[in-house]
Formats: structure tokens, C-alpha cells, sequence
């Protein structure tokens, strides 16, 4: 059975840092696009990164430059550090993994989700 789950989400205030894990199994993820994505309330699941399977990295705007996506795939894990958090950040951050290995920002092409993990910034 295949199973994604992230871990390391929290309340944290603007401009902290926090690191979300995505630890997978049931099968090899070495060859797969692993990516990102983030809900808030109220709106649609959107991109957040994606790291493909040779290691190349996509980020959306909104988080280039405060965000950084990697992978360790002798531990089937992937990871993403989240710096100068803003209000807007706050959501329910999904991973998730393509079998098409260059990686996507649209969340239609990829075949697997854990269930998310909250983060929420602190007014």
C-alpha cells in the first residue's frame, strides 16, 4: 500500500521558520516527481514546489526565495524549508508524487497524496 505522510506542520508567528517532512512507502519514489502543494480555506489546492527525480527544483512565486524543496531518497523523503513565513502561508500543505519524473506544478499529474499537515501562522 502506497502511503505519503507529512509530518512537522504547527502554529508558528510571521517570519519563523518551519521544515515539513513527507515520508513515503509501499514503493520506490527514487524515480518519481515529488512535489508541494498547499490548501488555504476557502480556496483551490495550489502549487507550492516540486523537486524531480534528477533533482531539478520549480517553485511558485509567492514562495521563491523563502522556501526550499530537496529529497533524500535513501530515506524516501522529501522535504521543504519554509523561512520568513508570512499570514498567508497558513493552509494545509499536501505532498504528493508524480510517476511522470521531471515534475509538474499541476496537481492532475500526480498519482499520489498523504493526507496534509496544517500550518498556521499566528496574527
Amino acid at each position: 500500500q502506497v502511503q505519503l505522510v507529512e509530518s512537522g506542520g504547527g502554529l508558528v508567528q510571521a517570519g519563523d521558520s518551519l521544515r515539513l517532512s513527507c515520508a513515503a512507502s509501499g514503493r520506490t519514489f527514487s524515480s518519481d516527481a515529488m512535489g508541494w502543494f498547499r490548501q488555504a480555506p476557502g480556496k483551490e489546492r495550489e502549487f507550492v514546489a516540486y523537486i524531480s527525480a534528477g533533482g531539478s527544483t520549480r517553485y511558485a512565486d509567492s514562495v521563491k526565495g523563502r522556501f526550499t524543496i530537496s529529497r533524500d531518497n535513501a530515506k524516501n523523503t522529501v522535504y521543504l524549508q519554509m523561512n520568513s513565513l508570512k499570514s498567508e502561508d497558513t493552509a494545509v500543505y499536501y505532498c504528493a508524487a508524480a510517476r511522470y519524473g521531471l515534475g509538474s506544478s499541476n496537481r492532475y499529474d500526480y498519482n499520489y497524496w498523504g493526507q496534509g499537515t496544517q500550518v498556521t501562522l499566528s496574527s
